[in-house]
C-alpha cells in the first residue's frame, strides 16, 4: 500500500534539494518507499535540515535517521482509503492482524483496537502526537475510533519494543498517530460509501477550520466531525443465511447450491429459524429440547406438546431439529459518531510556547446476536407441570426411572437432581426433575448490547529553549472514558425458574412473587405469550469509567563534553520523569451480579464489580553519540541508548533499556541493529478482576458421547475424577455450540507479574541511483519479539487436553463437573489470569519503493511492504504443547498467514490521480489440533487477493478535489470454514470476516473543499 513517508510533510521545505540521498534513506527507515516529488532527489549531499523527533525516540537529530525500523502512512494513502477508522486503516498493514472493529460482533466490546504482529492489543501502545491514548476499558487497551481521521498527518508503526521511550505496554510496539497541529484556513469533507448490494451505507461529514495567531506565532485548529456506518446483517448475504457446521460440512452443499437452509424432515418439529439435524445450527432450538440433568436427553417436543424420542440423524433423544442463528447476527455493527478535536500552541518567547489539546467523542455501536434461549440451564420442574402432555410425561418419567436404575439419578442432599416427593423410590407425577431445557425464546426477539462511549481528554503544557541547543516540554494530561452498556433481548433465568414451578396455568407455586407469569416452554412458536415474555425478559445495564492522568517533563539537548575525535558532532540526550496514575471500574447492576449465570440466559455467565488502578514514577534517559562521521568506508557510525526505571505500586520497580547502532558506509547503504529489553506490568482487568463465570472455546469433550468409542479404563477414571458419575461417561453431551463454562478472573493466590520482552531487530536500507528508476530504495528488516512470563490464562480445550489426554492430575484439579458436563450452572474450567512460559514473534520484513517519469503521461509510483513470519507461537506451561501459529487458523490461533504483502501503484498527470492498491494473503491450514474434528474442504483457506481503486481529481486550484473508490474490486468472495473453525470473536458467519472480506464490493464517493 501506498506508505508515503514522514519526509513528504514532516522534512518537505527544510530539506535542500541536495537531499537525495538522505531523504530516501528516511523512506526505507520508515519502512517504505512510496516517493515524494522527484524535486526532492536533485543531489547527494545533505544540507539544511532542520532537526526532527520521529516515532521512538525523543532526540531531535539530523534527517530523523531512526535505529528502529518505523513504517510510516501518510496523508495521502489514508486519503486514497477513504476510511472513516483508524484500524481500518491499520487493520490490513503486513505487520497487524485485526483486533476488534467493525466486523466482530459476538465478542465485541463496541471498540476499535489494534494487534501488532498477533501479540495482542494489551501489548501495543497507541499516541496521539505523542501521547497515550486514555483507554476504554479496564484492559487498558485504546479505542482508536476516537481518533479523527481528518486530521491525520500520519501514522506511524514501530516494530519491536519502545517501552524504554514511551513506558509499559508498548512491547510488540508502538503505534503513533500525528495530527495536523498547523491547520490554517478551512476544510469541509464528506464521503458516502455503499456496497455492490445497495446496503451498509457510512456516510461522513468533517469540518476542519484553523488560523494562524498574531503573525504565525501560534495556531489553533478546530475538527468537527460525525460519521454514521449502517449495519449489514448475516442474512443479506448468501453465506450467511444458513449455519455450515465445521465439523461435517453439512450446509455447504445447500449453499453451493443456492438454496434455503434445510427444514426439519419430522413433522411437527419446526418453527422459525428450525432447520433439519443433519445441518448446523444449535441445539438451544425451537421447539424445546428436554434432559435430565445428569440422567439423558429425553428429546425434544413437537409443536403438539409430544416429545420426538427417536433418531433423527442427532441419536435417540437428541432431538429433531436446530436452529439456524446466523441471519440475525452481523456481519458489520452498526455506529453513530461524533468528534471534536480542538489543538493550539502560542510561542510567548523562545523560551515559553504554552500548548493545549482537547478532545471529545461520543460513540455509539451496537451489537446484536440471535434470539436467547434457556441454553441448557437446569431447572427444578414439577412432573404435574400443566403445560407438560401426558405422553411427555409419561417419556420424561421413563428416562428418569432408567437413569436411576443406571445410579445416575440421586434424591436428596447436595448435588441431588431429583426430589422424590412422595418417597416411594420412583419418579412419578408427583415429584419433582432437575431438567435441562433447551429452548429458543424467538418471542423476545434478538439479543444486543448497545455500547454508550463518551471519552475525554485535555493537554496542557508549555515547551521553549533552556540554553545553547537545550530545550525542555512540561506538559499535563488527563483523560475519562465512561461507558454505558445496555443489554436487552435476554431471558431472565430466575423468573423462568420462578414461573416453571407450577402446577397451574394462571398462577406459580411462588406465591410471594405476586409479578409471576406460568411459562409454556412446551410447545412451539408462540407459546410463550406477551404476558409471559414481559416477565421473562430480562434487560441489564453495566457502566465502566477509566481515568488516566500523566505528568511529563523532559529535556533535550546536546553536551559538548561527550564528542569523539572520530566525529564532527557530540552526544545527544534527553532526560525525563513521568507520573501517571491509572484507574478503572466496572459496575454491573443487581442481574448482572447474580452467579452463576446472572440472571440472563445467553449472556455468557455473570459479572461482578471492578475496582482498582495503580501509579508508575518513570525517570528515563535516551542517548545518541556519533561514533565516526566523514571517514572511508564510515560516511556516519552512531549509538543509540536508552534506560527507563519504573516503580509501580502494585507490581514494584522494573528497569527497561535500549540500545543499537545504524552504520552508514555509503551514501547509497545503511545498517542498523537494536537489541531492546521491554517490559508490561498487568493492567487494572488483569489484577483485579473477580472470578466469574463465564463462556470460552473449545472444540471437543473427551468424556462426552462425541468420544464414546475412544474411552478407555484409564480415561473414563479421569471423567470421574473431575465430577462425573461413572453412568455419565460416554453419555454427557458433547460441547454445544463449541463454547463450555469458564471461570476466569485474576488468580486470588498468585496474581500476576510483569511480563517481559526481548526485542531484536536487524536490517539495511539500500537507496542506488538507477537513471532508469528514479528514487529506487529497499529496506530489509529482521524481528524478533520473545516474550517471557507472558499475562494470559490457558485455553479451556488446553485444560481438557493436559487432564483428559495427558493425564495431568492439576489440570483435571481445574476442570469440575455438574450433572456431569460442562454447561450446567456452576460447572466449568479454572482459567484464572497468571504468568504463563512465552509467546514470540519473528520475522522479516521488505519494503520497497521507485518512480517512473512518463514524461507527458505523468508519472507513476509504485511501492510495497511485504512481512514473513518465521515465529508465532506460545506456551503456557512447560507440560503442554507449543502452539504455533504460524500459517494456521483455529481456536487458539486467529488467522495469521505465513506470507502477506501491500502494493500499491500511483499514477498523475496534471490534475487527476489513480492509484490502484493489490494485497496478497497466503494460504493457512487449520491448527493440528482441530484438523481431525474438521472437514476436509475447511481444512485450507487458499491464498487470496484483494484490488482496490481509487480515482482523484482537483478543481478550482486544488481548491475541490472529488474522490471515487472501488475497495475489493474484483468482488473477491470470502473462505467458507463453518461456524466453528475458531473462536466467536474470530469465526462468524462461516467466515472469517474481521480478517476476509465478507461484504462484497464496495462503492465511495467523496468531495472535499478547502480555502
Amino acid at each position: 500500500m501506498p506508505m508515503k513517508t514522514p519526509l513528504v510533510s514532516t522534512l518537505k521545505g527544510k530539506l535542500s534539494q541536495k537531499a537525495t540521498s538522505w531523504g530516501v534513506a528516511f523512506a526505507l527507515i520508515s519502512g517504505v518507499g512510496i516517493l515524494p516529488s522527484q524535486s526532492v532527489y536533485a543531489a547527494d549531499e545533505l544540507s539544511g535540515i532542520e532537526e526532527v523527533v520521529v516515532t521512538g525516540s525523543r532526540i531531535k537529530r539530523p534527517g530523523a535517521v531512526s535505529t528502529s525500523p518505523i513504517m510510516s502512512i501518510e496523508l495521502e494513502e489514508i486519503q486514497f482509503q477513504q476510511e472513516t477508522e483508524v484500524e481500518q486503516i491499520l487493520r490490513n498493514l503486513p505487520s497487524t492482524i485485526p483486533g476488534d472493529g467493525q466486523n466482530t460482533n459476538n465478542g465485541t466490546a463496541g471498540a476499535a483496537t489494534i494487534d501488532l504482529r498477533g501479540l495482542g492489543a494489551q501489548r501495543n501502545l497507541v499516541l496521539v502526537n505523542g501521547r497515550r491514548i486514555t483507554p476504554f476499558n479496564q484492559n487498558g487497551q485504546a479505542d482508536t475510533s476516537t481518533i479523527p481521521t481528518a486530521l491525520i498527518q500520519r501514522i506511524d508503526v514501530v516494530t519491536g519494543g519502545a517501552s524504554a521511550v514511551y513506558g509499559s505496554d508498548a512491547i510488540a510496539g508502538a503505534v503513533n498517530i500525528m495530527l495536523r497541529d498547523d491547520f490554517q484556513g478551512f476544510e469541509f469533507s464528506t464521503s458516502k460509501s455503499q456496497t455492490a448490494e445497495g446496503d451498509g451505507d457510512i456516510d461522513n461529514v468533517s469540518l476542519t477550520f484553523g488560523s494562524a495567531l498574531d503573525g504565525d506565532r501560534g495556531n489553533v485548529a478546530i475538527n468537527l466531525g460525525w460519521t454514521n456506518r449502517e449495519s449489514i446483517l448475516l442474512g443479506q448475504r448468501d453465506l450467511g443465511q444458513l449455519g455450515i457446521n465445521t465439523r461435517s460440512g453439512s450446509g455447504l452443499n445447500e449453499f453451493n447450491a443456492g438454496q434455503a437452509p434445510l427444514e426439519s424432515t419430522i413433522a411437527g418439529c419446526t418453527g422459525p429459524g428450525a432447520v433439519d439435524v443433519t445441518g448446523s445450527g444449535s441445539t438451544t432450538s425451537m421447539p424445546t429440547r428436554i434432559a435430565i440433568a445428569g440422567g439423558g436427553g429425553v428429546g425434544q417436543f413437537l409443536n403438539d406438546r409430544s416429545v420426538f424420542t427417536g433418531d433423527a440423524g442427532g441419536g435417540a433423544g437428541q432431538g429433531c431439529s436446530l436452529f439456524n442463528f446466523n441471519p440475525f447476527n452481523y456481519y458489520r455493527t452498526p455506529q453513530e459518531k461524533y468528534n471534536v478535536f480542538a489543538i493550539a500552541d502560542f510561542e510567548l518567547n523562545d523560551h515559553f510556547k504554552p500548548y493545549t489539546q482537547i478532545e471529545y467523542s461520543n460513540i455509539t455501536v451496537i451489537q446484536q446476536i440471535a434470539p436467547s434461549g434457556t441454553f441448557g440451564q437446569t431447572f427444578d420442574v414439577p412432573l404435574a407441570n400443566p403445560f407438560f402432555s401426558d405422553q411427555a410425561r409419561a417419556a420424561t418419567i421413563a428416562q428418569a426411572n432408567t437413569a436411576i436404575g443406571l445410579g445416575n439419578l440421586t434424591a436428596g442432599g447436595s448435588g441431588a437432581n431429583w426430589n422424590d416427593v412422595n418417597a416411594n423410590g420412583l419418579v412419578d407425577v408427583d415429584d419433582y426433575l432437575k431438567l435441562q431445557l433447551r429452548r429458543r425464546t424467538l418471542e423476545l426477539g434478538p439479543r444486543s448490547e448497545k455500547f454508550d462511549n463518551e471519552h475525554f481528554m485535555v493537554v496542557a503544557g508549555a515547551t521553549g529553549d533552556i540554553i545553547n541547543d537545550w530545550t525542555y516540554d512540561v506538559s499535563y494530561q488527563y483523560g475519562e472514558s465512561n461507558r454505558t452498556t445496555i443489554r436487552d433481548g435476554y431471558t431472565n433465568l430466575t423468573n423462568i425458574a420462578t414461573a416453571l414451578d407450577t402446577t397451574s396455568t394462571t398462577t406459580c407455586t411462588n406465591s410471594s412473587d405476586a409479578t409471576c407469569v406460568p411459562i409454556d416452554l412446551f410447545g412451539g412458536f408462540g407459546t410463550i405469550t406477551p404476558a409471559m415474555a414481559g416477565y421473562a425478559r430480562a434487560i441489564a445495564l453495566q457502566q465502566q469509567k477509566y481515568e488516566q492522568s500523566v505528568f511529563n517533563v523532559s529535556a533535550t539537548g546536546s553536551i559538548d563534553a561527550i564528542q569523539l575525535p572520530t566525529a564532527n558532532s557530540p552526544m545527544q540526550i534527553s532526560v525525563g520523569f513521568e507520573k501517571r496514575d491509572e484507574f478503572a471500574s466496572l459496575t454491573p447492576d443487581e442481574c448482572l451480579k447474580l452467579a452463576p449465570a446472572s440472571c440472563q440466559g445467553g449472556a455468557g455467565g455473570n459479572l461482578l464489580p471492578i475496582s482498582g488502578g495503580f501509579n508508575v514514577n518513570e525517570l528515563f534517559f535516551e542517548g545518541f553519540l556519533p561514533l565516526v562521521e566523514g571517514m572511508p568506508g564510515i560516511e556516519s557510525l552512531g549509538l543509540e541508548v536508552g534506560y527507563r526505571t519504573s516503580d509501580y505500586s502494585t507490581v514494584g520497580s522494573n528497569d527497561t533499556y535500549k540500545i543499537g547502532l545504524n552504520w552508514q558506509p555509503m551514501d547509497s547503504l545503511m545498517f542498523r541493529v537494536m537489541q531492546q529489553e521491554a517490559t508490561r506490568a498487568p493492567n487494572v482487568g488483569e489484577l483485579f478482576s473477580p472470578v466469574t463465570t463465564g463462556l470460552d472455546n473449545a472444540t471437543g469433550d473427551p468424556c462426552s458421547i462425541a468420544n464414546a468409542g475412544n474411552i478407555d479404563a484409564t480415561l473414563a477414571a479421569l471423567c470421574v475424577s473431575t465430577g462425573m458419575l461413572a453412568g455419565q461417561v460416554g453419555t454427557t453431551q458433547d460441547i454445544v455450540s463449541g463454547q463450555i463454562n469458564v471461570l476466569a478472573g485474576s488468580d486470588p493466590i498468585n496474581l500476576p507479574a510483569a511480563e517481559t520482552a526481548s526485542t531484536l531487530t536487524v536490517g539495511f536500507v539500500w537507496t542506488p541511483e538507477v537513471d532508469m528508476l528514479p528514487g529506487l530504495s529497499l529496506s530489509v528488516d529482521y524481528y524478533d519479539i520473545d516474550i517471557e512470563d507472558v499475562i494470559g490464562t490457558f485455553s479451556a480445550q488446553e485444560t481438557l487436553d493436559a487432564c483428559y489426554i495427558l493425564g495431568q492430575a492439576s489440570a483435571c484439579g481445574n476442570v469440575n463437573r455438574v450433572d456431569g458436563d460442562l454447561t450446567s450452572p456452576s460447572s466449568g474450567v479454572q482459567l484464572y489470569t497468571t504468568n504463563l512460559v512465552y509467546l514470540q514473534a519473528e520475522g522479516i520484513e521488505v519494503g520497497f519503493g521507485f518512480g517512473l517519469d512518463l514524461a507527458d503521461f505523468g508519472d507513476l509510483q509504485i511501492s510495497g511492504m511485504l512481512n514473513k513470519y518465521l515465529t508465532n507461537e506460545s506456551q503456557s506451561s512447560p507440560t503442554v504443547p507449543v502452539i504455533d501459529c504460524v500459517g494456521k487458523f483455529g481456536n487458539s490461533c486467529s488467522p495469521l498467514a505465513e506470507m502477506s504483502w501491500n502494493t500499491r501503484a500511483t499514477w498523475t498527470l496534471n490534475d487527476a490521480t489513480v492509484s490502484l492498491s493489490y494485497r496478497w494473503l497466503d494460504s493457512i491450514d487449520i491448527e493440528d489440533s482441530q484438523r481431525s474434528a474438521t472437514f476436509d474442504a475447511f481444512e485450507t483457506i487458499d491464498s487470496i487477493i484483494y484490488v482496490d481503486l481509487y480515482g482523484g481529481y482537483s478543481l478550482m486550484d486544488d481548491k475541490v478535489t472529488l474522490s471515487f473508490g472501488v475497495d475489493n474490486l474484483f468482488d473477491i468472495a470470502p473462505p467458507v470454514v463453518g461456524n466453528d473453525a475458531g473462536s466467536t470473536s474470530d469465526n462468524g458467519g462461516n467466515t472469517f470476516p474481521s480478517f476476509y472480506d465478507a461484504i462484497g464490493r464496495t462503492y465511495t464517493a467523496g468531495v472535499r473543499y478547502a480555502m
